[in-house]
């Protein structure tokens, strides 16, 4: 059977869309140089690149706004939930403090 222009055009063109099966030492594809070049554009190399994750806060911070939070709310409720969740915490003592202060 004898191929027509077209059809030899075309299977040309498929031949190239394939590619070959092993590139040489050192060489990539045309597709990951580009998408390399896209991520180097952005400014998202590994050195550049943004935590996914924001770092963990300080575990003594945050049960120290917890205080300030009871301190303000004044209850008897926010203490006992203070010292519920933080009992072996020094800052449950001042709570301990204060519930008696709230008792009087």
């Amino acid at each position: 059977m004898k191929l027509g222009p077209f059809s030899a055009g075309l299977i040309g063109a498929l031949a190239m869309l394939a590619g070959p099966d092993r590139l040489p030492i050192g060489e990539q594809s045309l597709m990951v140089s580009k998408a390399n070049a896209n991520e180097s554009s952005k400014g998202n190399t590994a050195a550049g690149r943004a935590p996914s994750m924001p770092m963990a806060r300080d575990p003594s911070a945050a049960v120290a706004e917890e205080f300030e939070a009871a301190r303000r709310a004044g209850t008897r409720e926010a203490f006992e939930l203070f010292i519920a969740r933080h009992g072996d915490d020094p800052l449950a003592e001042q709570a301990r403090a204060e519930l008696k202060r709230l008792s009087r």
